[in-house]
C-alpha cells in the first residue's frame, strides 16, 4: 500500500510542482500569477489534440507550451502596460479560458465538457531495472515519465538560476526594485513579461502531463483547481524553490492519500475535500507562526 501511495503522490505533485516553479519565477519578477489555471487548462486541451493529431507527444508538449506561454504573455502585457491590477486579470484569465474552451469543445468537437480523442500518445514511463522492485525506493524513482524527472530537477535549476545568474539576479531587481533596477540601465518591464511567459509556459506544460500523462483524455475540471495550489505551494516556499517543491509534494500526498480512501468506500465528496484543506491549513499555521515571530522581535 505504501508504494502504491508513493508513486501516486510523486505523479500528482508533477503538474503542481511544475506550475508552482513557473509561478515562483514570476512571482520573483514582481508579478503574482493568479491565472496559473487558465493556462493548465488550455495547455491541457492543446496537448490532447496535437498529441490525437501527430502522434507525438513531444509535439504536444511543445503545444501546450506554447500556448500557455501566449496567454502568460497576454496577461503580463495587461498588467505591465495597462496598469490593470494582477489578481483581477488573473481572475478574469480563469473564467474566460474556461468560457472559451467550453465555447471550443461544443462548437468544434460537439462535446460538453469531456474530449475523448483517438491516437492519444501517453507519456512513456521510464522503468529502472532492479531498483524497480525495491520497495518504496522503486516507487520514488522507477515507473516515472520523464516530465516528473525534470519537475525536479527544475527545483536546483531554478535555484542556482535566481542565485547564481545575472539574468536571475536582474529578475530579483525588478521585482523588489523596480525604480532602482530602471535607474541602473535594466529593463524591469520586460523581465517582467519575460516571467509571466514562462509561467504560462511551465503551466501549459503541466496541464498537457494532466491529459497526456495521468488521464489520457481532457476535462473541463481537469485541473481541479491545481494552479491556485501552485500559488499556494509557492507562497508557503516564499520564494525558495525547495522549499516551494516540499509545498507540492505535500498536496501530492494528500491528493495521493485520497484517491486510496476513495477505494477504501469513502465518500468520494468528503476526501476529495482533504488536500486542498490541508493546504489551508498549513498556509493558516505558518501564518501564525509568522504573527509569533513578529511579536517576539517586538
Amino acid at each position: 500500500m505504501i508504494d502504491n501511495i508513493i508513486f501516486a503522490a510523486i505523479a500528482m505533485t508533477t503538474p503542481v510542482l511544475l506550475a508552482a516553479i513557473g509561478g515562483l519565477v514570476n512571482r520573483v519578477g514582481g508579478i503574482v500569477n493568479i491565472g496559473l489555471d487558465s493556462m493548465m487548462l488550455a495547455g491541457a486541451l492543446a496537448g490532447l489534440i496535437v498529441t490525437s493529431t501527430t502522434g507525438s507527444n513531444i509535439l504536444a508538449i511543445l503545444a501546450a507550451a506554447m500556448i500557455g506561454a501566449a496567454l502568460g504573455l497576454l496577461m503580463s502585457l495587461a498588467v505591465t502596460r495597462l496598469d490593470a491590477n494582477e489578481i483581477i486579470v488573473g481572475l478574469g484569465f480563469n473564467v474566460a479560458v474556461a468560457g472559451l474552451v467550453r465555447f471550443f469543445l461544443k462548437t468544434v468537437y460537439d462535446s460538453s465538457g469531456t474530449l475523448s480523442l483517438p491516437g492519444v500518445a501517453r507519456l512513456p514511463v521510464i522503468d529502472i531495472p532492479v531498483i524497480a522492485d525495491i520497495p518504496v525506493l522503486g516507487a520514488l524513482v522507477s515507473g516515472h515519465d520523464a516530465l516528473t524527472w525534470i519537475a525536479w530537477l527544475l527545483v536546483p535549476a531554478t535555484a542556482w538560476f535566481l542565485a547564481r545568474t545575472r539574468l536571475g539576479l536582474r529578475l530579483r531587481a525588478a521585482g523588489a526594485a523596480p525604480q532602482a533596477a530602471r535607474s541602473l540601465g535594466l529593463r524591469p518591464l520586460l523581465l517582467r513579461d519575460a516571467s509571466t511567459a514562462f509561467a504560462g509556459m511551465m503551466a501549459g506544460i503541466a496541464g498537457a502531463y494532466l491529459s497526456i500523462g495521468v488521464v489520457g483524455i481532457f476535462n473541463e475540471g481537469i485541473t481541479a483547481g491545481r494552479g491556485f495550489i501552485a500559488l499556494a505551494a509557492f507562497y508557503f516556499g516564499r520564494n525558495r524553490p525547495w522549499a516551494t517543491a516540499f509545498g507540492a509534494l505535500l498536496f501530492g500526498f494528500f491528493d495521493a492519500f485520497q484517491i486510496r480512501m476513495q477505494g477504501r468506500g469513502v465518500p468520494a465528496e468528503l476526501v476529495q475535500t482533504l488536500p486542498y484543506i490541508m493546504v489551508i491549513v498549513v498556509l493558516t499555521a505558518m501564518a501564525l507562526a509568522t504573527r509569533r515571530r513578529r511579536s517576539r522581535r517586538t
